[in-house]
């Protein structure tokens, strides 16, 4: 037979056994299909706890409620636990925490992130215990306490409440004078009953009127807010006021030291100058005294406008004798011009 017609058959048996195999491989890819290097599982990371606190493969990872992963293993390493998980479309910070949570009541838990940090963290390098938090288990603390409950001798209990009870029959007065102060505080707090039940009623009205002002507090906290941006922008403003008186000091330093030579010998005339007029003081307002019948008569003078009065006193000779009928002689002449 031709080597060509044996390579093209192909055998039932081999047929089958192929297909079987490749039945069985994506059978088991199903099954890991999360683990599948092509598919991609995510980051894988760790994290040291100091107790596993009941967290287990296969629980879920969670940044802010939402899943983002699943613990792919809890071992134990030395004094403390190493848990195995991996992220998928998640930022994990090189500052990132860790705590265990409680998801329901029956016990389950799950791997609670929080994304901190300026980078991304390193996958090689674990969460330190420093940044981990294990949850109280109170699942775990019941059952201690039931099997504490459980070795506990009863008979035992019983002959010691009976010793204690026997003890306090013969304690001296002061003592159950403390417990008489006990017991009436109690029957006071019993018949105050009713005004604490009015005390928590008007304590619910007060709550109510702050209810029903809801709205007006909601007003104020909003005017509140205004306020606080009216007065941002006035320190703004204030802010710019002095970067320009700033900036005005820095020109007028600079003008002066320009101007140092120029502005140093005027200063010293100046100063000299009202120094003078301070020495002289006395004989300015003497003057100025001195100067005021002056300025009066000159003022009567030219009082009239362009015109000025002046007065000729015995410009013609002394008066003749009056003859009756004639005109009185004139003694002063009056002369205007301008």
């Amino acid at each position: 037979m031709d080597e060509r017609t044996l390579l093209g058959k192909r055998s039932p048996a081999f047929m089958g056994a192929l297909s079987l195999f490749l039945v069985l491989l994506i059978t088991l890819s199903v099954f890991y299909l999360n683990q599948l290097p092509l598919l991609g599982a995510g980051t894988k990371y760790t994290a040291d706890f100091s107790e596993a606190a009941g967290l287990k493969k296969g629980d879920e990872v969670r940044i802010a409620g939402v899943k983002v992963g699943d613990v792919s293993g809890v071992d134990l390493n030395g004094d403390h636990v190493v848990v195995t998980f991996r992220t998928k479309d998640a930022w994990i910070g090189n500052d990132t925490t860790a705590s265990i949570q409680i998801k329901t009541v029956l016990g389950q838990k799950y791997l609670a992130l929080d994304p901190q940090g300026s980078g991304t963290a390193d996958p090689s390098k674990a969460i330190p215990l420093s940044r981990t938090v294990s949850p109280y288990d109170v699942t775990e603390a019941f059952e201690q306490t039931a099997r504490d409950i459980e070795q506990t001798d009863t008979a035992q209990l019983a002959k010691s409440m009976e010793v204690l009870s026997d003890a306090f029959s013969e304690t001296p007065p002061e003592i159950r004078g403390s417990i008489d102060g006990v017991a009436r505080l109690s029957a006071t707090l019993a018949k105050r009953d009713e005004q604490l039940k009015q005390l928590f009623a008007a304590t619910n009205k007060t709550t109510k009127v702050l209810a029903d002002r809801n709205a007006e507090f909601e007003r104020l906290l909003a005017n509140g807010g205004q306020l606080l941006a009216e007065l941002n922008i006035r320190q703004q403003a204030i802010a710019q006021l002095l970067k320009g008186a700033k900036t005005i000091a820095i020109e007028l330093e600079t003008l002066v030291h320009d101007n140092e030579q120029q502005i140093g010998p005027a200063l010293t005339n100046l100063l000299g100058a009202i120094n003078l007029l301070n020495n002289n003081q006395q004989n300015i307002s003497k003057t100025l005294t001195l100067a005021a019948p002056f300025y009066n008569l000159y003022a009567n003078v030219l009082g009239t406008g362009r015109w000025f009065d002046a007065v000729i006193v015995n410009l013609i000779p002394p008066a003749l004798p009056e003859i009756p009928g004639d005109r009185p002689p004139i003694r002063n002449l009056n002369v205007g011009g301008n």
